[in-house]
């Protein structure tokens, strides 16, 4: 049987990734203490491993795809096929951000202030090529973690760290100076393995089902019952992202009405809609949504 190598994400990004892939239509079960979870599909052989190396392991080969961040890909400069970026976290929908961070009472203001510095970081070639193109000469020290303490404790000038909500480096008094890049979560895949016809398309379809399960976030749908007389005001209050299904109910002058609208306008709708002559009306869920 035709079997594809998958990487999972270990730490932060794991919970997040197992529930995305369950919404999708896989079940994953990890095991205490153990790399090799268990999927219920024979077609999928899953490991855990740290995103810092994921990009590494399917260049080698050792897996044919796998989940990381754009930034550890870049860190590492590996040579895999970018497949789907799929922006999702514990915390946002948004994009991290690595940024460059300093003391708040520092006199260093900018990134050329740093010149003869020290900087702390674990995202080291990505930041030691940022200050080479830029002509702007640092020592860039490894970070094996706590690095927001690195500034407080006097270890570093300033550190390169990785934020969504900027809590914990305000937490320690520190002021963000710089952005150096954003990064996201992304599907990739070893060339050689994208160059396989039945490997191909097994990427394919996951990631169609992950993407799907992604765009069906906060999402819901909407059904009601409405009279003839009252349809063309129900419409109208109608936010959709495509027209409403509308169809007759049998042998009555009623229409039943179907859209999909995001959860957040929910509360404010359904009175309006109620207002409007609008009944029987239900909210669900969505899995996923296909385009």
């Amino acid at each position: 049987m035709n079997q594809l190598k998958l990487g999972l994400p270990k730490g932060s990004l794991e919970k997040a990734t197992i529930e995305l892939f369950e919404k999708a239509g896989w079940q994953i079960q990890p095991a205490a203490r153990n790399y090799f979870p268990k999927i219920d599909d024979p077609e999928l052989s899953c490991s855990i491993c740290r995103p810092q190396e994921m990009s590494r392991y399917v260049e080698s080969g050792m897996l044919d795809a796998g989940i990381t961040g754009k930034d550890w890909t870049m860190e590492n400069l590996s040579d895999t096929v970018l497949v789907k970026d799929l922006v999702y976290s514990k915390v946002s929908r948004r994009p991290t951000r690595w940024v460059i961070a300093v003391a708040g009472d520092s006199d260093i203001k900018t990134i050329e202030d740093l010149n003869g510095k020290k900087i702390s970081t674990e995202l080291v070639n990505v930041t030691k090529r940022f200050f080479e193109e830029r002509n702007i000469n640092v020592e860039i020290e490894f970070s094996w973690g706590a690095t927001e303490a690195k500034v407080v404790s006097g270890l570093a000038d300033a550190i390169v760290e990785v934020t969504e909500t900027e809590t914990t480096i305000r937490a320690h008094g520190l002021r963000i100076i710089h952005e150096l890049m954003q990064s996201n979560t992304q599907f990739i895949a070893n060339k050689d393995a994208w160059n396989d016809p039945w490997k191909r398309e097994k990427i394919e379809n996951i990631c169609m089902m992950l993407d799907g399960a992604l765009r069906a976030d906060r999402i819901v749908g909407l059904k009601m019952n409405v009279a003839e007389e009252n349809l063309s005001k129900v419409v109208e209050c109608l936010p959709s992202l495509n027209a409403p299904t509308i169809a007759s109910l049998y042998n009555k002058n009623w229409y039943s009405v179907e859209t999909v609208i995001s959860e957040d306008v929910v509360r404010d709708l359904v009175p309006k809609l109620k207002k409007n002559g609008a009944e029987g009306i239900i909210e669900y869920q969505l899995k996923k949504i296909i385009e």
